[in-house]
Formats: C-alpha cells, structure tokens, sequence
C-alpha cells in the first residue's frame, strides 16, 4: 500500500472532514451517509485518495467511541467505494488510535501531526509520537501502512529551536515514510521544501494545505503529492446538507493536476 500511494500520478489527497463526534447532533446513519456521499463525490471527480480526518477534540487519547465510529465509517467507505485509496487522521494526540482504525478498515495510510521534536498546540504542549506509532505498527504487523509525518506543523509552534530540514531529517530517521509541509502561505511552503531539498532529504513530500486550481501545477513541481479540502468545498452548504464538497470543482482540480 506504500508504494502504490506514492507510485500515484498526479497524487491528490482530499481531506474529507467529519463533525466532532462530542457535539454533533446527527445520528450514526447521517455521519455514514455523509462519509460515503462525499467520498464517492471524490472518486466520481477523478480524486485518486481521501483521508477521513476526525475533528473530535481531547485532551488525551482518543475516546473509545471516536475510534469505534472512525473505524466503523472508514470501513464502510472502503467497501462502497473500493477505487478509492484511503488514509486517517484522528484529532487526538494518539498514533495508536490513528493506525488502530487504519488497520480495522484496511486503510492505506495516517497522518500523524507532531512525528518528532515537541510543540505547543492549541490544547497544550505535544510530543513525539515516532516512537509509539512505529511501535505499534511493528505490533499490528502493518508495516504497509503508511506513515506520513507533518513536520512544523503551522496550527502549532515547535518546543525546540531545530531547523525545519533537520526536524525533516529526524522524521525520516524515525520512521515516517512521507512528509507533510505546510508553510504559513504558499510562497512559504515552496520555500520550505527547497530548503529539504538542498539539505539531501529524499523522502516523498505532500503540501498539506494553500493548494487550488490555480497554484496546483506549481505545488505538484516542487512535491509529490497534495493535500486540498477548503478549496474544493461548496461555498453554499447549509449545514444539514450531506454533500459538502463540489463536484465542479473536484473535476477543475484534477484537470489542473493531471495537466501539470
């Protein structure tokens, strides 16, 4: 499953967010409904991945029913949508969670937000999760789960004063097997992959945030793949509507992409 995610031309990640599961009022019927409409909207537009991404926040691991429902969903929109190639992300700081319903649903790859290195987030201070998640997929016998490691994370600040390029070096050293960028702007996160570049770093990079039609080709010459949901999302949703992202714009996306 590793190698076919990065073996994916051109690779194109759509984050398909679901409500945080504490404060919804929809039933477990909806959020399924939501979960395979959306991703089959995906797949119909010609996106090749999606990564469903809990948003239910915590102050510590994740919640036994958030990890029962994401794996319960992840599995159904495996099964009604198979071409799709299919990653987690949960919101908790918990690695084992993440690759616990990436194994349950047969799912390909998670994204873990804070790899290496410490940061002060939003909930708190957070710290490495390499040692635990490459741990735990030695234990589940998944090493076909790919790992992709964000690396300075811009919705956190880093606890250290090391480089990006070196906390880079350190993600790759400990086991994740891609790297997510995301500067502050686009210009930024050009700049910041170069900076891998010119330090010898050669593992696949995905831009995980700032990517649309317009800048995708660009994005794409200077990583492997991208991450994209904001830009693709309907501008007149109403907030029971099942469909959340647009079709139109999933089919401009990828035309863009596969041009590039």
């Amino acid at each position: 499953m590793t190698a076919r995610l990065f073996a994916t031309r051109p690779l194109v990640v759509a984050a398909l967010h679901l409500p945080d599961f504490a404060r919804t009022r929809h039933s477990v019927a909806w959020l399924e409904d939501y979960a395979v409409a959306n991703a089959r909207l995906f797949a119909q537009a010609g996106v090749p991945w999606v990564k469903l991404q809990d948003q239910t926040r915590t102050d510590g691991p994740a919640a036994s029913e958030t990890i029962a429902l994401m794996a319960s969903i992840a599995r159904l929109v495996r099964a009604e949508v198979p071409d799709l190639g299919l990653g987690i992300i949960v919101e908790a700081h918990d690695a084992e969670a993440a690759l616990s319903i990436a194994h349950a649903a047969g799912a390909d790859f998670v994204r873990l937000k804070i790899f290496v290195g410490g940061a002060m987030t939003a909930a708190g201070p957070r710290h490495a999760l390499a040692p635990r998640s490459t741990a735990h997929r030695a234990a589940l016998g998944r090493a076909d789960i790919a790992i992709l490691a964000d690396v300075h994370d811009r919705t956190a600040v880093p606890l250290s004063s090391e480089s990006q390029p070196v906390a880079a070096e350190w993600a790759e050293k400990s086991g994740a097997d891609g790297l997510v960028i995301t500067g502050a702007s686009f210009p930024d996160t050009l700049a910041r992959i170069a900076a891998l570049r010119e330090r010898g770093l050669r593992r696949p990079v995905l831009i995980g945030g700032g990517v649309t039609e317009e800048n995708v080709a660009q994005a794409l010459g200077a990583a492997q793949g991208v991450i994209v949901s904001t830009a693709l999302m309907r501008r007149d949703a109403a907030p029971e509507d099942v469909l959340r992202w647009d079709a139109d714009l999933c089919r401009r996306f990828m035309d863009a992409a596969r041009a590039a």
